[in-house]
């Protein structure tokens, strides 16, 4: 089957902004028509300007417009779109959002409603990781359920220890904890947090890496169940577990080391069948061990540096060709 005979005809953009633009930008270097979304206050934004076809989704609240999945689904029906691309943020890992499409006989350009699933919940995408063979930092088997067990895990995994929201992410329901006698508090305080951050307020716990590198591997996945890595980006200069600034290639990594991360993330990608673009991130401690942390189902706000290294190589044009059903071995 030909690249052309199986492409889509028409793409539409489920977000705003760079990413929007980022997406819009490769639709026309691939002859595939865009579509843009829009609340009222973007109405005269460049991604708006430059889609071939634009659609107005609601007022300026975005969860009245770019978070409100049957405005945007009506918007790619009316349009004709055979495909929705959601970029980052808003609904890109939004299981419901996928599912929806896939009822609606849109392709989705991301992850699965089962992918995005199984590795959104923390302690369900280590217990997968487990089960595929990818190092994982010591610690609780899931969900820890009361503070009794807590205190055993803790002792069996030795302080200090990482409290974490099941749900988490950006460093909210994080708790490091050096011995027994601050455990209480943090459990408490850490379960309120992810509660009101979350709605969920179930924990799991990990050794706490001293002196920890945090390097993530972006990865392929094709529909044949093939996958790929494209090396490693560096987000170990943080600010309250927010990251700052991305370095690739990482200063810290070894040709070995490099090799083995990478091998790690494509056994992950392979194990669950991944679909589309994604990033297996991992802690690296000072002696250079790794251990899985978690897995992104969506393309990155930094996925540009991978670019700049890896020579003519477009990451949302992957996406929107394992999308299609072209392999990335051969495709």
């Amino acid at each position: 089957m030909k690249f052309i005979e199986i492409m889509f005809k028409k793409i539409l953009i489920a977000n705003r902004g760079e990413i929007a633009l980022r997406v819009i930008r490769t639709c026309r270097e691939m002859g595939i028509k865009s579509v843009a979304v829009y609340s009222t206050a973007d109405a005269e934004s460049l991604h708006v300007r430059f889609a071939d076809e634009a659609v107005c989704i609601g007022p300026p609240p975005s969860n009245e417009s770019y978070l409100k999945i049957p405005n945007i689904i009506a918007a790619a029906e009316i349009t004709n779109a055979d495909a929705i691309h959601p970029g980052y943020g808003f609904l890109s890992e939004n299981a419901k959002f996928s599912k929806l499409c896939e009822e609606h006989n849109i392709k989705f350009i991301g992850a699965s409603e089962d992918m995005i699933n199984r590795m959104g919940d923390k302690a369900m995408a280590k217990t997968t990781m487990i089960e595929a063979g990818v190092p994982c930092v010591p610690g609780s088997e899931g969900i820890i359920p009361d503070f009794k067990t807590c205190i055993k895990v803790a002792k069996d995994t030795g302080y200090p220890v990482m409290l974490k929201a099941s749900a988490g992410g950006g460093g909210k329901g994080m708790r490091a904890v050096w011995n027994e006698e601050d455990l209480e508090n943090a459990w408490k305080s850490a379960r309120a947090e992810s509660k009101a951050a979350f709605g969920n307020d179930d924990m799991y716990m990990e050794k706490l890496i001293e002196e920890p590198r945090h390097i993530e591997i972006q990865i392929i996945g094709d529909s044949k169940g093939n996958a790929c890595h494209l090396s490693e980006r560096d987000c170990s200069i943080q600010r309250r577990h927010q990251k700052l600034t991305e370095e690739t290639p990482s200063p810290f990594m070894t040709d070995k080391l490099r090799e083995e991360m990478g091998l790690a993330a494509v056994r992950a990608a392979e194990y669950i069948k991944y679909e589309g673009a994604g990033t297996v991130e991992f802690l690296v401690d000072k002696h250079r061990n790794f251990y899985f942390m978690e897995m992104n189902t969506r393309i990155q706000v930094e996925h540009p540096i991978t670019e700049q290294v890896i020579i003519d190589f477009d990451l949302i044009r992957e996406q929107i060709k394992v999308a299609a059903g072209i392999p990335i071995i051969g495709g």
